[in-house]
């Protein structure tokens, strides 16, 4: 073999690897404690209807991630910068959101991760909660970080949805009246709507994967084919995963299971899997939600603390990934301090970051409309671009609709 043959090889590997690690890094922090605890929650509350806030989750991801990819590896710039570029001192602006919403995402994360290793192992939730982010620490302190990360994404990404697929199949839900309503519901709720969409595509999601194709090197108009691709590959599993996530649930609350979603220590995927399953269904969703929460932990510090450069250019990844571990730190302390239920911040966490959604949209789809000079002279795609403004749009008329009823949800808590 060639010595060019072996670099060409060598370098499709690794741009393989790098669309991987951000389709898994995408597709696990869109299915978090944070979905599973909503998708319970709406579901027994909405019953089937709740079908069509899943399909609007899925829609709006798709036109979102796939314009956040595809601009970040464009411009190759992380979308703090972007959004400098767009409109001076906006990418402050937008880094402090995420990182806040960051930050409020790791609360559910490692509370997510506690209420697991509760149902799986009948561990104090704010112990299991402590344990998972130490853990999450441990995969940051390590000299090849990236590397673990990536490996550690895929093997919980898979897991995840070959567990959520066994629990389908055993709550035998109503196919027929699920899909008829995913097209026309019989109730439509914007605050749950905005809650899966801020659980899902939201806050941090939003830019996890296109941030770690940076990270690796994925960018530039030659490499945009590719990208595309990975984003609808990624959309694609995480829709799946989400639509067979509330089939599962929605069996249980349509058999006439009552779901108990007031209580101060109610943890509702819990009881669905429990009544579906028994004792082994209750296993299997410890299993299932701390798999989420740990992958939710180590997504939501790393893409957080990405936002970070932009306030300093010399930080290196060393530096960065130190500051992903006191991030850690400093949302573990705030859960155990707070003394809110965990399935609560879980499903206030999604309302937050779907409020914090718009702003980054607007500022993207501007550079996608006026600004070609950020992107390699690229003409982007006129139908991207007004899927994206339509988008943009919704989510704002959303994030008003909604914003008193979910900050309603945690005073409730």
């Amino acid at each position: 073999m060639t010595q060019t043959a072996s670099t060409t090889q060598a370098f499709a590997k690794d741009r393989r690897a790098s669309l991987i690690a951000a389709i898994f890094l995408m597709a696990t922090s869109a299915i978090g404690p944070g979905f599973l605890t909503q998708t319970a929650t709406f579901t027994a509350k909405l019953g089937a209807a709740f079908a069509f806030g899943i399909l609007a989750s899925i829609l709006i991801d798709f036109v979102v991630q796939l314009n956040v990819w595809r601009i970040v590896a464009l411009t190759r710039m992380r979308a703090s910068d972007i959004a400098n570029a767009a409109i001076p001192g906006s990418g402050y602006l937008l880094a402090v959101l995420v990182i806040s919403g960051g930050l409020v995402f790791s609360l559910g994360n490692i509370a997510g991760a506690g209420l697991g290793l509760n149902a799986l192992l009948g561990m104090d939730p704010a112990w299991g909660g402590a344990l998972s982010a130490l853990m999450a620490i441990g995969i940051f302190l390590s000299h090849r970080a990236g590397v673990a990360m990536d490996r550690i994404m895929v093997v919980l990404g898979v897991f995840k949805v070959a567990l959520i697929l066994i629990a389908c199949f055993a709550s035998h839900p109503p196919v027929g009246e699920a899909l008829r309503q995913t097209i026309l519901p019989d109730v439509l709720d914007f605050a749950s709507i905005t809650t899966i969409v801020g659980g899902t595509v939201g806050g941090y999601i939003t830019y996890a994967g296109a941030h770690r194709l940076l990270d690796r090197g994925t960018v530039g108009v030659e490499n945009l084919e590719a990208v595309s691709k990975a984003a609808l590959s990624g959309i694609l599993i995480t829709g799946i995963a989400r639509y067979v996530l509330f089939l599962a649930i929605f069996g249980v609350v349509a058999s006439g299971v009552v779901i108990d979603i007031s209580g101060q220590a109610a943890n509702p995927a819990a009881q669905a899997f429990d009544a579906s399953l028994g004792e082994y269904g209750l296993r299997l969703f410890g299993l299932i939600l701390w798999a989420a929460g740990i992958s939710s932990i180590i997504g939501a510090a790393y893409t957080s603390m990405t936002f970070i450069t932009v306030f300093s250019k010399s930080i290196t990844e060393r530096a960065r990934n130190l500051c992903t571990v006191v991030f850690v730190l400093i949302a573990l302390a705030i859960y155990l301090s707070i003394g809110k239920p965990p399935a609560a911040l879980l499903v206030f966490a999604g309302g937050f970051n779907g409020l914090i959604l718009p702003l980054g949209l607007t500022l993207f789809m501007y550079v996608g409309w006026r600004r070609s000079d950020l992107m390699e002279g690229y003409h982007y795609p006129r139908w991207l671009l007004v899927l994206g403004a339509l988008t943009c749009l919704l989510s704002w008329y959303m994030a008003f609709k909604s914003a008193g009823p979910i900050f309603a949800l945690l005073n409730a808590a």
